[in-house]
């Protein structure tokens, strides 16, 4: 990887210093040894890795770029001090997941369906799966994950055309408060019901009468 990647803990705590200063309007800018890690750069030098390592061609190369870009976009959220600093994922993670990236060419898409029982998804060729939905508009990406029973899934991100919705020639405000149930902005009002109030008043009176009723019961006995 470059050097700014394997910086130390010592130049990494520089750059964090100098960060602090530029947010606090001491400096204009960062420049201390730019950033650490840059995903465009790291993708370049990518592709000298794989000549180095074999086991690295046995992976979508789509799926390892992915990788470099989320790990980037990772690195710049640590250096703006939104998250902290990115860590390796353990081993003994429950999920284990890579995204796969679909590419078109005259051969047809790198992900597609086949039959409706079998779907195509780079280095792992055609695999049967059950499908839980209709996949509808344009494979964009594939996701592949194995949670903690060992079962694989896919969720495909596609891309689909959303028809027009002619949207509603009148538009009004509706305030709804205490004193009325709602007011409208044309200046329509709708009066509160207040039932609890109306019920209230009922039940005093019927709790009167029972009570004069009982009382007269008693002047009788």
């Amino acid at each position: 990887m470059e050097p700014g990647f394997r910086c130390s803990k010592k130049q990494d705590a520089y750059w964090y210093i100098t960060e602090e200063m530029v947010q606090n309007g001491q400096l204009p800018e960062n420049r201390w040894k730019s950033d650490f890690f840059n995903a465009a750069k790291e993708q370049k030098e990518l592709t000298e890795l794989k000549k180095q390592l074999e086991w690295l061609k046995e992976a979508d190369s789509t799926a390892l770029q992915n990788s470099l870009q989320d790990l980037g976009e990772s690195f710049k959220q640590y250096y703006q001090k939104k998250k902290g600093k990115p860590k390796f994922k353990s081993k003994k993670n429950e999920v284990h997941s890579y995204t796969s990236k679909c590419n078109y060419s005259k051969s047809g898409p790198t992900i597609r369906m086949e039959q409706d029982r079998f779907m195509k998804i780079p280095k792992l060729g055609l695999i049967a799966f059950v499908s839980t939905q209709q996949v509808k508009g344009r494979i964009l990406s594939a996701t592949v994950s194995m949670n903690a029973t060992g079962k694989y899934f896919v969720s495909l991100l596609t891309e689909q055309e959303i028809e027009f919705v002619q949207p509603s020639l009148f538009q009004v405000g509706i305030d709804v408060g205490l004193k009325d149930f709602a007011t409208f902005s044309n200046g329509t009002k709708i009066e509160n019901p207040k039932w609890l109030r109306k019920l209230e008043d009922k039940l005093i009176k019927a709790q009167q009468v029972l009570i004069k009723t009982e009382i007269q019961q008693l002047q009788l006995g």
